[in-house]
């Protein structure tokens, strides 16, 4: 299985972060081991002091497929979900000085946190609203009527250079709001109003 994770995909997240806005999609990938699910606490890792939330819509695929045409890639994914790119932007901020991969920052274990998988049939693909709580209050909120980059091209680009596989995930992008999490911190996403995702911060 790969986890295929999509940065700056929002306008409004790639302002907050001083970067400038995607003319094509940013690639980078976490391994399976960066997994969490079944609504398992995370533990706060020693090698950071600024660990972020970044909440996003999660596709998985259905079909294997390579060089799809973006009108046939909503055929390549049947579930989805809301996740969170967890990051350690102090690490992170390390390594973009010094010109490094950043793979330490956001593909340490733990760091894909899965909600429960829903059909993805069940919503239209470019106006599906989703948001993330921090202790009860929401700290991120977006609708992917607002991607630069759709789920049907982001299928499309990304099979020119890695096979999609059965299973495989794709992290879509996170809108604004990102920010820190501390130890104690219980989140909650949605997608709509119903909730897919807990995680508590220990």
């Amino acid at each position: 299985m790969k986890i295929i994770c999509i940065g700056r995909n929002y306008v409004n997240h790639a302002k907050e972060m001083n970067s400038p806005v995607p003319k094509q999609p940013l690639i980078f990938m976490k391994p399976d081991t960066a997994t969490l699910v079944n609504r398992k606490p995370f533990f706060y890792p020693e090698f950071t002091e600024n660990l972020h939330h970044e909440a996003e819509v999660v596709l998985k695929v259905c079909k294997n497929g390579k060089h799809i045409e973006q009108q046939f890639a909503h055929k390549y994914y049947d579930q989805l979900t809301l996740g969170l790119d967890l990051t350690a932007r102090d690490v992170q901020a390390r390594c973009k000085e010094k010109g490094h991969p950043w793979e330490i920052a956001k593909a340490f274990d733990g760091s894909a946190v899965l909600g429960e998988f829903i059909a993805a049939a069940d919503f239209k693909a470019d106006n599906i609203g989703f948001h993330l709580t921090k202790n009860g209050n929401t700290v991120q909120q977006g609708n992917t009527k607002d991607l630069i980059f759709s789920f049907d091209y982001l299928i499309s680009y990304v099979s020119k250079y890695f096979k999609l596989h059965i299973g495989d995930l794709i992290f879509t992008g996170t809108p604004e709001g990102v920010g820190p999490l501390q130890i104690g911190d219980e989140l909650e996403g949605f997608i709509g109003e119903r909730k897919l995702l807990e995680c508590r911060i220990k």
